[in-house]
């Protein structure tokens, strides 16, 4: 029994599938004109300048390739710039046909996809927006580093017995941080103390402020206290750095910002968040739904044989 081959109108005159992974590209080029032909590339900068010329020397149009972690961004940095039209896909969306998988197989099956025009490219935000983006994630993820080192802190006093966070708001706060410079000094609170930083507007009194100092604090609880204060120390400078930057960049918007700025509960970090992560230019999503969706914030649908299954959106997004 002989085997059938499937066709496709062709959509795209010349195009070009990449498998794309760490150490090396393969590429298969396919179109009018041109003879079906597989080569293998190595990552590195100069082997992708290589690649660039022998699409365009074939005078390849279209390019399609996985969104496979971030190997993708180096070749698409080195290819968009020369004015290929560059599709990165869903990697669900051309998954192969299982059984004999190859490199060479996977590329020629994304270049088959692409030249029928069954392809749908994903959003590209561009090159000032992708940085600005970087700038942003990077401050979250400090953030969140201090806030780790923070509550590392409070466990180090609660190991101790020191109940300043169930008497105060905040460890970081002026009233605390004084406080517990004088125990990683190796001298006992006094009521004397506590009365110089004691104001109104604190919940508890000054007696039991005096006794949730009293504890067992060690000379290796001092040394942990003063590591976590150096790298929270450390993060807030380099956020200070980053926020500088950040503005820098998003000076020419001001007037954007302003404007979102004035909803009600968004504050300036996340409006500078929301522009970095979502851009300026809504024209690029034919719709709310389909922005929602790009950002990762609605769930997909799956459904099979009348019932629907939960599913959540994404934690972790690769845009």
């Amino acid at each position: 029994m002989g085997t059938s081959q499937v066709l496709f109108d062709q959509v795209v005159s010349r195009g070009c599938g990449l498998d794309v992974h760490k150490k090396v590209v393969t590429a298969t080029i396919d179109g009018e004109g041109v003879k079906k032909q597989t080569r293998d590339y190595p990552t590195i900068t100069s082997s992708l300048k290589e690649l660039r010329d022998w699409l365009l020397g074939n005078g390849i149009t279209h390019v399609a390739m996985e969104s496979t972690g971030v190997f993708w961004k180096p070749v698409y940095n080195v290819l968009e710039p020369a004015g290929l039209t560059v599709w990165i896909v869903n990697a669900a969306h051309i998954k192969y046909v299982p059984g004999h998988k190859t490199d060479k197989k996977d590329s020629a099956w994304i270049c088959k996809l692409l030249l029928a025009g069954l392809l749908k490219p994903s959003y590209i935000p561009p090159k000032e927006q992708r940085e600005l983006r970087d700038l942003t994630r990077y401050r979250t993820k400090l953030i969140q580093g201090n806030a780790s080192n923070k509550n590392r802190i409070m466990r180090q006093l609660e190991d101790a017995n020191i109940k300043l966070s169930s008497m105060l708001s905040s460890t970081s706060g002026v009233v605390a941080t004084k406080l517990i410079n004088k125990l990683c000094d190796g001298k006992e609170v006094t009521m004397q103390d506590v009365e110089e930083v004691y104001h109104k507007k604190i919940g508890a009194s000054k007696e039991d402020i005096y006794e949730a100092c009293q504890g067992f604090i060690t000379e290796h609880h001092i040394y942990m206290i003063g590591i976590h204060r150096q790298e929270i120390a450390h993060s807030e400078q380099t956020i200070a750095n980053l926020n500088g930057r950040i503005r820098e960049i998003l000076q020419p918007y001001d007037n954007v910002l302003e404007l979102l700025k004035k909803v009600p509960g968004i504050s300036s970090k996340s409006v500078e968040d929301l522009v970095a992560e979502i851009g300026l230019d809504m024209s690029v999503f034919p719709s709310e739904k389909n922005l929602a969706s790009w950002a990762g914030m609605c769930p997909g649908n799956n459904e099979s044989a009348g019932k629907k299954k939960a599913e959540e959106p994404p934690r972790e997004i690769n845009r």
